[in-house]
């Protein structure tokens, strides 16, 4: 049944997105500190528009000598560090800042530097280490921060850099959170152990860049997507909302009917319980033994080259899981799965999702919430239900 009836969503949503032009009418998830109809960084972006600040990558070449200017600038923000991270040695600082592999992203405001963030990129493994962030402490609030980070990510696209990490204490975690860092580290630690330095008492944390994000304009287009959801959804609820007659049925001697009989049940989106989750493709693909067992060994093969799927390849052995048998009631792994392949188990979608599923559970089960290898075991149940979707052969089997 078409989510609007009569009309292609996509014409729909053409035709609202239109008509959205009040700037307050929807704000993104992320707030100002004053106002609730302003996005947090759209004080800085404002700014930025009217040229009261801007941004200047700075680094001290060896190759080209760097602009008096450039290395003025580098100056004042390794005072603005300094200042603002007060347990960091100063001249570790100053090393760091004026070090040839490191680049600096500096917020200037009127002719000055007031903030900026200290990084080091790692081309080959695709990842950029933060060292420093911080803003002048006349100038929070402002949403400086959240602006100077977004540009910092849009850079890193740029520049093939996927992955940012830094060491964050318990007075920067909250900011880095805000910022869309975790962590859950989904980096593969062969990638970054050894090129970062470990910060004793500071936690790692991660963020994943999406590189089909412009995260400059992520504010915008947030508010702008809201305001089309918010009109499709008044949209369709006033095609839906009509007063039905009163149920005569009753008089006439019925004295039981489905829910699903009642006018206007269906139209609110409610679905029978114990109805078929499974689409007519999968339908039609498990009544096809070979093309399942094809579409499903695929979707295994590419489950099995992530990189995070190391610890589920083979059956685990007790000597170096202790108690594992007495722990785990019904063991899998990957080759196991590949054997059942073999044998011809798989006959249903079902099946297979169980097994799979089993070896993340299993992981989870043995190992405490936070080990390595539960962070693992949840990394790898996201790959393989997103490689399930793409193929269209996902859904919950505990609904069938």
């Amino acid at each position: 049944r078409p989510k609007i009836e009569g009309r292609d969503v996509f014409e729909v949503a053409s035709e609202i997105i239109s008509t959205v032009s009040d700037p307050q009418a929807m704000i993104g998830p992320e707030t100002g500190f004053f106002d609730d109809q302003v996005s947090r960084d759209h004080t800085a972006k404002e700014e930025e528009k009217r040229r009261i600040i801007h941004f200047q990558l700075l680094h001290n070449s060896l190759k080209q000598k760097p602009k008096n200017e450039h290395l003025l600038w580098l100056l004042e923000l390794k005072i603005v560090f300094s200042r603002q991270l007060p347990q960091m040695p100063v001249d570790y600082i100053t090393r760091i800042v004026f070090d040839t592999k490191h680049h600096s992203l500096a917020l200037i405001k009127e002719g000055r530097v007031i903030g900026g963030i200290c990084f080091r990129a790692f081309p080959q493994q695709m990842f950029a280490e933060i060292v420093f962030c911080a803003v002048a402490s006349n100038e929070h609030l402002k949403g400086y921060g959240t602006h100077m980070m977004n540009n910092l990510k849009d850079y890193c696209i740029r520049h093939t850099l996927h992955h940012l990490l830094t060491y964050a204490d318990s007075t920067a975690i909250g900011y880095f959170k805000k910022q869309g860092f975790s962590k859950d580290i989904k980096l593969p630690r062969p990638s970054f152990v050894g090129f970062i330095k470990n910060y004793e008492g500071a936690a790692l944390m991660e963020c994943e860049l999406n590189p089909k994000i412009p995260y400059t304009e992520l504010s915008d287009i947030i508010k702008k997507q809201k305001a089309v959801v918010h009109q499709l959804i008044e949209k369709k609820q006033s095609e839906i909302r009509k007063v039905h007659p009163g149920l005569s049925c009753f008089n006439e001697g019925v004295k039981r009917i489905k829910l699903e009989d009642i006018p206007g049940i269906l139209e609110t989106g409610w679905k029978p319980t114990g109805e078929d989750p499974r689409t007519p493709y999968q339908i039609e693909i498990e009544n096809d033994f070979e093309r399942l067992t094809a579409a499903l060994r695929q979707v295994l093969s590419e489950v099995k080259e992530h990189p995070s799927a190391w610890p589920f390849l083979e059956p685990v052995q007790e000597a170096q899981a202790p108690r594992y048998f007495s722990i785990v009631k019904f063991p899998m792994d990957f080759r196991t799965v590949t054997e059942r392949f073999r044998s011809g188990y798989y006959v249903s979608i079902r099946l297979f999702i169980a097994d799979v599923r089993r070896i993340f559970d299993n992981c989870k089960t043995y190992n405490e919430r936070g080990t390595e290898f539960y962070k693992y075991a949840c990394q790898m149940e996201k790959v393989f239900m997103t490689r399930m979707k793409l193929s269209k052969l996902w859904y919950d089997p505990t609904a069938v």
